[in-house]
């Protein structure tokens, strides 16, 4: 396995469900991560030893072989024996998470989720099988930090104490500066699939964020307004709010 210093790891996602692994596709890219999918077990095995990805995210009910056997066949193969494994499953029993981890899985993960905590979780899992730090996403503005993987936002040094719901819709709004977003890509590609809300609270929360954001000394404007659409991050030529990434720090 070639690991690449965390942040462009290849992450092999198995799951049946198409539209989950497009969230968590555009997830994971946004975070920096190669991405590589598979729906059933069959063709998640041809990808392992194809791709050697550097960690497997995998469902537990696949229509073919289920993750159970996968992950067997994963533990017993000298060449894939290695490969970091995540299971993604809506069975919540502790006897399936024991049997899950006895079987030689890294970490387990019930849904319904966010896919900020298992983005959290995948860097846990790396740090912890390459032997090294994984970089941290850094977004910076001017004298605003937004730490995508700490989920911190520090205006002059001072941390800004936001709610996840509110921190994922900045995110979704910071890694696009100036282009305008509806609410329901705020709620997608922030928040993720497992929101429960409905799109008419992302007004509140907008709003809730302002006035956070402005307290703090930033702008109330930095978050625009653009009717019959919905928000997006102002632009500015001088310094691009959250505009550019830093990886110079590590977690």
């Amino acid at each position: 396995m070639t690991h690449r210093n965390g942040l462009d790891d290849r992450i092999l996602v198995v799951d049946d469900d198409h539209r989950l692994v497009r969230l968590l596709r555009a997830s994971l890219e946004q975070a920096g991560h190669q991405v590589v999918v598979a729906y059933d077990g069959e063709t998640a095995l041809h990808s392992l030893r194809r791709q050697r990805p550097d960690l497997v995210v995998l469902d537990l009910m696949l229509p073919d072989r289920d993750g159970w056997d996968v992950t067997r066949v994963i533990r017993r193969d000298a060449a894939l024996a290695e490969t970091p494994i995540i299971m993604l499953t809506a069975r919540v029993e502790p006897h399936y998470r024991i049997t899950g981890l006895e079987l030689g899985a890294d970490d387990y993960v019930t849904k319904p989720f966010h896919p900020g905590e298992l983005i959290a979780r995948i860097r846990a899992v790396l740090r912890r099988t390459q032997g090294g730090l994984v970089a941290s996403k850094l977004i910076r503005a001017g004298n605003s930090l937004m730490d995508v993987d700490d989920h911190r936002v520090e205006v002059r040094g001072q941390e800004v104490h936001l709610t996840p719901t509110e921190f994922g819709l900045l995110r979704a709004l910071a890694e696009r500066p100036g282009h305008a977003l509806t609410r329901s890509e705020m709620i997608e590609v922030g928040l993720g699939y497992s929101y429960e809300g409905v799109e008419r609270k992302v007004d509140s929360h907008v709003h809730n964020l302002r006035r956070k954001l402005d307290e703090g000394g930033v702008p109330e404007d930095l978050i625009e307004t653009v009717f019959g659409v919905g928000y997006r991050l102002a632009a500015n030529e001088t310094s691009p709010p959250f505009g550019g990434t830093e990886a110079g720090r590590t977690s």
